[in-house]
This record gives structure tokens, sequence and C-alpha cells, in this order.
């Protein structure tokens, strides 16, 4: 996989994603933009994205989905949650070197669970629309 470093930098406003666990660090890198109680998610597609036709994994998808929505019930609760449910739907796909961007908000919260939404486009043509629910975890300690 292509380091940032020999990557073409990222949007204005956008900086590389630092605190992220080995999974999802794994298939970065990933880069984040938060402006007032707005927020999005980047990341340049590479081969390591990809499915053997060279377009954007729907797995990969799915992965960047799962981060959208999280980071949204995060920033909603002030509180740890974890992915009970997600839906992603695939409207068109991305290919390598192409800028894959989203954002997601908390559209519902009820007994412990946030219900949330997201989308993500290159340009302005939607790549997937997803959805999900999270339980809201108790604070440790």
């Amino acid at each position: 996989m292509a380091q940032n470093s020999e990557m073409k930098p990222p949007p204005e406003g956008f900086v590389q994603s630092r605190t992220r666990g080995p999974f999802s660090s794994h298939n970065g890198p990933f880069f984040h933009k938060v402006d007032g109680d707005k927020f999005w998610h980047g990341l340049y597609v590479t081969a390591l994205h990809c499915n053997s036709r060279g377009r954007l994994h729907g797995g990969m998808m799915t992965t960047f989905a799962d981060g959208l929505l999280a980071t949204a019930v995060a920033r909603a609760n002030k509180i740890p949650a974890v992915t009970i449910n997600l839906n992603c739907d695939i409207c068109s796909g991305a290919d390598i070197g192409d800028w894959l961007e989203g954002t997601a908000r908390q559209t519902g919260l009820n007994d412990g669970f946030a219900f949330v939404e997201a989308r993500a486009w290159v340009d302005e043509k939607i790549v997937f629309s997803a959805s999900g629910v999270f339980r809201l975890l108790e604070r440790k300690g």
C-alpha cells in the first residue's frame, strides 16, 4: 500500500487520523475533518481497498461506513458504543486514486440504542448510504 507521503495531500481541512484501532489503521490511512458539530472522514482509494476488478471493495465500503456511524454516535453521546446492526446500500463504485469522503449523523436514541445514518461520495457521486444501530455502553470505573 502506498504510504501517505507517496500520496497527494488530502483536501483542505483534513488531517490524518492517528487514534484508530489496529483494524482501521491497517486499512487506512484515514483522514478526518471537524467543523463545529459536523465531521467528515476521508480516504484515498488504493489497491489495498479494491476487489479483483480494481474497484473499491464492498467490504471496504462497509468498514468506512461503520467508522462514520460510530463517530456520529461517539460525538453525540460521549460514551462508548458497539455496532449492533449495520446496513450499507452500495450506489456506485470508486477507483484507485479517488478521494472517498463521508459523514454521518445520529437520528435517534431510545433505551440505550442509538440510530444513525451515513453517506459517502466521490466528487458529487454518492457511493453508498448506510444506517446502523449502536448499543451505548456504560462507562467503566
